[in-house]
């Protein structure tokens, strides 16, 4: 088997990373916003960036060019979009989800006029959507949520609460699940919406994450009107439509080069910084510390280039996504756990300190990995998943 990329592939990563050199702004470095950190001045440049993207037809390589992608091969993307990680690029959570949730699953059940408004849109970098997905009591067991979407006339009314909608007091849409047949079966009776966030009716309560900063929203609607065409797909089949969307969320290549740019401070770090009189990188429980998290982020990896293999021969991966995402976000966690027994006492400090090592990106790393292997389906969901559909295991 043959893990090598193409001459031609090379080359393209080499174009990616000089683009990514010339175009990431200064400002943006200065500011080094990690997940879930981003702020109004890192938001804002991370909305200019997206559309230089846009414009090299880089947003979206995967779409078809009548809706502004380039059709790039399944490998050129996977090596965008793995520099875009490891480079820390102004890419945003709620890109990555209007990009490779939204708009695919648009292209798959949206009519001709909703491919042309939004997929175009996306592509070109001028909308952002955020997710109506959790509730306060529909996480995990989505199938429960409770939010209504009753057709009137030309309309639907909604009404309802969510919770935990990242970036939802900064989106320009919100992909929405809502229940539209209460009678019916709990996975039958719910449809797909896009509803614009200005729309009367909507309003919204921050909720501070535990970095201290404004990612989350409870987003209530209350008598929200929207015409009956931003229904998406057919109604009641939205249950099968949501899971297609999450489907395309977990190939986690973007978490396996963010963590190797990581893993590469830290060897960094330990070669410079000594101990006791003695290099740091001399200590063997270091030097099997970082071996351990280079062999597992590499095994992180090579699941996610599987995935990208599978798509070129034309499968549909299932389990093998759930696989990628729960192994990725423990390898995230263990890299920053690691990270913090080398830095020791350092590794605890914020950005405000001036005896604070790497940019504090450890201590950041650690409190935003709380919540990779929950986002998208937490991983006990997951392993049903890979239990059911990868082991055919009963589902009781």
């Amino acid at each position: 088997m043959d893990f090598r990329f193409s001459e031609e592939e090379e080359a393209f990563r080499q174009e990616v990373r000089q683009w990514l050199k010339d175009e990431i702004p200064q400002r943006w470095i200065e500011l080094d916003p990690g997940i879930w950190e981003e702020t109004e001045e890192s938001w804002a440049l991370a909305r200019q960036f997206q559309r230089r993207l846009g414009q090299k037809g880089w947003l979206a390589p995967a779409y078809p060019r009548e809706y502004g992608g380039l059709e790039l091969s399944h490998m050129k993307r996977l090596i965008l979009a793995e520099e875009l990680a490891y480079n820390r690029a102004p890419v945003s959570i709620e890109v990555e989800i209007t990009v490779n949730w939204v708009g695919p699953s648009i292209m798959l059940f949206g009519t001709e006029r909703q491919k042309k408004d939004y997929v175009s849109g996306v592509a070109r970098g001028d909308m952002i959507f955020c997710l109506g997905y959790s509730e306060p009591d529909a996480g995990s067991d989505l199938a429960s949520l409770k939010t209504r979407a009753v057709e009137v006339g030309d309309e639907y009314v909604i009404n309802g609460q969510k919770t935990w909608c990242s970036y939802g007091h900064l989106a320009d849409y919100c992909w929405l699940a809502a229940r539209t047949d209460p009678d019916a079966p709990r996975h039958k009776g719910i449809s797909m919406f896009i509803v614009d966030m200005k729309t009367p009716g909507i309003s919204m309560r921050p909720l501070i994450n535990v970095l201290g900063r404004h990612s989350f929203n409870e987003v209530f609607f209350d008598d929200v009107r929207i015409p009956r065409e931003n229904l998406v797909g057919e109604k009641n089949n939205g249950w099968y439509q949501l899971v297609i969307a999450l489907d395309y969320e977990r190939s986690s290549i973007g978490y396996a080069a963010a963590n190797q740019r990581v893993i590469e401070e830290l060897i960094e770090y330990v070669q410079q910084t000594r101990r006791n009189g003695a290099p740091l990188a001399n200590d063997p429980l270091v030097r099997n510390e970082l071996a351990q998290i280079v062999v597992e982020n590499e095994v992180a990896r090579m699941m996610a280039y599987r995935i990208a293999w599978m798509y070129t021969r034309g499968l549909h991966p299932s389990y093998e996504s759930s696989m990628s995402m729960v192994f990725v976000s423990e390898v995230t966690r263990r890299t920053a756990n690691a990270g913090l027994r080398i830095l020791g006492h350092y590794g605890e400090l914020g950005r405000d300190s001036r005896w604070a090592v790497m940019n504090a990106r450890i201590m950041r790393m650690c409190l935003s990995a709380l919540s990779i292997g929950v986002g998208g389906g937490s991983n006990e969901i997951q392993r049903n998943i890979i239990a059911m559909r990868g082991l055919a295991l009963p589902r009781k």
